[in-house]
């Protein structure tokens, strides 16, 4: 009867162990002419995750979401201010934990939000 405890208190462990290192969740978050897509995002609360976010236009763009940025834990990569600037055909990533809410989002860029570049983040 020890032996089986012992046995499974290690397994527990070697699965705990392995599910710390394993890597994060991605999303790529792709941004176009007076669009973002997924819309909305969609993230698990407390887990991480990797965003890529792809401008795939030739002008530049912005996601903006200050109060996610504010609320998330940031692993890798930077928002300062709350937004992730890209050229046209820039791609970047950042590495967080985001906390459980709603997100708004949009593109500070003159006018671009009025023209319907606005998102949110569902974080469950």
């Amino acid at each position: 009867m020890f032996a089986f405890r012992l046995a499974a208190v290690a397994a527990l462990a070697l699965a705990l162990g392995s599910a710390a290192g394993a890597q994060p969740a991605s999303r790529t978050i792709d941004l176009a002419n007076f669009s973002f897509s997924p819309n909305p995002i969609r993230l698990a609360a407390g887990q991480p995750v990797t965003l890529t976010f792809v401008n795939r236009s030739g002008s530049g763009h912005d996601f903006t979401a200050k109060a996610f940025f504010a609320g998330s834990r940031i692993a890798a990569g930077a928002a300062p201010g709350g937004k992730v600037a890209l050229r046209g055909g820039e791609t970047k990533s950042i590495t967080l934990v985001p906390s459980a809410g709603t997100y708004e989002v949009h593109c500070s860029h003159f006018l671009h939000s009025s023209f319907g570049m606005t998102d949110q983040i569902l974080v469950n």
